[in-house]
């Protein structure tokens, strides 16, 4: 088998600097959504179904029940993906104790506090979202936009109460707290006023984001449609993006799930980054629509990947994760997709960027066509066992008998 020593060789003699790769790679956190353990079950209510737009399909065995369940099944994935990480949790998993429940209004930072500790034990942040799906007051479809003021206000409160917990894991953990913003709101067919429910959403916004908070960093979702809002969705693409250009530190999340299926995420983070400082990005794959698989190392996976490394903005684009799929083991999804998610950012790392610049700035079309083919057929896999030995995890395809093992051992009991 060929050593890294020839590897690095073979991508030098196309001023690719392999072993600088590696190194940029291991700087770069990928927040890992905590929902995939669960099927966004969350804590609230033990068998709760989902609403609001949101399902999850399948029903493969050994469900995260519990906070502590779900915490060691991440824990186990968490071993088996290189790199740093951070870790993503929705305002539905407040872990209540001693028999107290509030509503979501009335979270506070203590209902967080042992995820606070679960992340200060393994030297990672958190990232945060508000949950405006799968509750009585969003039966409807309706939350920051509803015409109902009293269901509004409750709605506003819940997103007031989620950016001061965004706040305390900012503090608590040294490092932001990403608290991003995406309703269900819609309508099934076409609505006779457009407007009224996108002023509503616009003023429920303004409230929610009035304080101001160190250690947040605040976005907005968009999303092109969802089950029973095929018609209509209050927030829309142009809405966000608008509303993020008119308020400062409002940033526009792009899920690359949410957009038509020929609209191209990878097209769009170059156009953002002329304007904006930082870019709140969720990576799924859609089939067909938002169906949240888990991420695969696809094309548009590896484009998101090339415009984030080649414009030099991997500090800029805050890289998250949004799939669940229960039709298989949670712990190997959450493995296999984050993996893909870093092989992506690898891939973009060994290509000659500022080459290929430099060619298309000089209109050297032809040559640029050929280097990046050339490239495509460089040994990458080698250079991924490489930095998964650096990190100590396994290569290749070992990382999966730990997953049976821990599927025998602890998932089968459940």
């Amino acid at each position: 088998m060929i050593d890294f020593k020839s590897v690095c060789e073979l991508y030098g003699k196309y001023g690719i600097d392999a072993e600088k790769a590696i190194n940029r790679l291991a700087e770069i956190p990928i927040s890992i959504h905590c929902w995939q353990g669960d099927d966004v079950g969350g804590f609230e209510n033990a068998g709760g179904k989902l609403s609001g737009g949101i399902q999850t399909t399948g029903n493969y065995f050994g469900k995260a029940r519990t906070p502590e369940e779900l915490m060691a099944d991440f824990d186990k994935a968490a071993s088996l993906i290189p790199g740093k990480k951070r870790i993503n949790i929705h305002a539905c998993y407040a872990i209540f104790e001693n028999g107290e429940k509030v509503d979501r209004d009335k979270l506070e930072p203590k209902h967080f506090a042992k995820w606070v500790e679960f992340a200060k034990e393994r030297g990672i942040g958190i990232d945060f979202n508000p949950t405006f799906f799968s509750h009585p007051l969003a039966a409807d479809g309706l939350t920051l936009s509803s015409p109902d003021e009293e269901k509004r206000k409750f709605w506003i409160e819940h997103g007031k109460a989620c950016r001061r917990i965004a706040a305390y894991f900012a503090k608590e953990l040294g490092t932001h707290s990403c608290c991003n913003v995406w309703i269900p709101d819609g309508y099934k067919d076409v609505p006779a006023d457009r407007v009224g429910p996108r002023m509503r959403l616009r003023d429920s916004l303004d409230k929610i984001f009035e304080e101001k908070l160190d250690g947040v960093i605040d976005s907005v979702e968009s999303k092109v449609f969802g089950i029973g809002v095929e018609s209509y969705t209050a927030g829309s693409n142009e809405f966000y993006l608008s509303y993020a250009a008119s308020h400062e530190n409002v940033y526009f999340l792009l899920d690359n799930g949410h957009f038509h299926p020929l609209e191209y995420v990878s097209d769009k983070i170059p156009s953002l980054l002329c304007y904006f400082d930082k870019i709140p990005l969720h990576v799924t794959r859609g089939v067909r629509w938002d169906s949240d698989h888990v991420v695969a190392l696809d094309d548009e996976t590896k484009e998101i990947a090339k415009e984030i490394v080649r414009n030099n903005a991997e500090d800029k684009v805050l890289i998250g994760l949004d799939f669940f799929d229960a039709s298989i083991n949670r712990i190997a999804a959450w493995v296999i997709g984050t993996r893909n998610m870093q092989k992506a950012l690898l891939y973009a790392l060994l290509m000659p960027n500022a080459r290929m610049k430099e060619l298309q700035d000089k209109g050297q079309f032809t040559e640029l066509f050929m280097l990046g083919e050339e490239v495509k057929t460089l040994p990458f896999g080698l250079v991924w066992d490489e930095y998964c030995r650096r990190n100590n995890v396994p290569a290749g395809e070992e990382w999966f008998k730990e997953v049976q093992k821990y599927e025998s051992e602890v998932l089968s009991k459940r």
